[in-house]
């Protein structure tokens, strides 16, 4: 499941619109935003996907760091886990205190 930055209304990982807003799920989903916000911070060096322990094999295949350019978009396409896409993002810091 996805959720709309907009209006918080959860859609299936294959939704591209809110069926709520109208909003466009590739840029205003809260893990689109979060991407943004963290290839936007000069902090972040690179792009951690996070899995669960028991995702499915394009999941795990997503796995670890990424270049800020090159990191998988979530929900990760083909995804077969039962609840849908739960992999998260998490900024990979180069300096933790200005």
């Amino acid at each position: 499941m996805q959720t709309c930055s907009r209006c918080n209304k959860q859609s299936p990982d294959t939704a591209q619109i809110c069926s709520r807003c109208g909003s466009d799920l590739t840029q205003f989903s809260t893990v689109a935003v979060a991407l943004a916000k963290m290839r936007a911070n000069s902090r972040v060096s690179m792009i951690r996907v996070a899995v669960n322990h028991d995702c499915c094999p394009a999941c795990a295949a997503a796995q670890g760091a990424h270049p800020k350019d090159d990191v998988p978009i979530l929900p990760i396409e083909g995804c077969s886990g039962a609840n849908g896409c739960r992999c998260h993002y998490e900024p990979v810091l180069t300096q933790i205190y200005p």
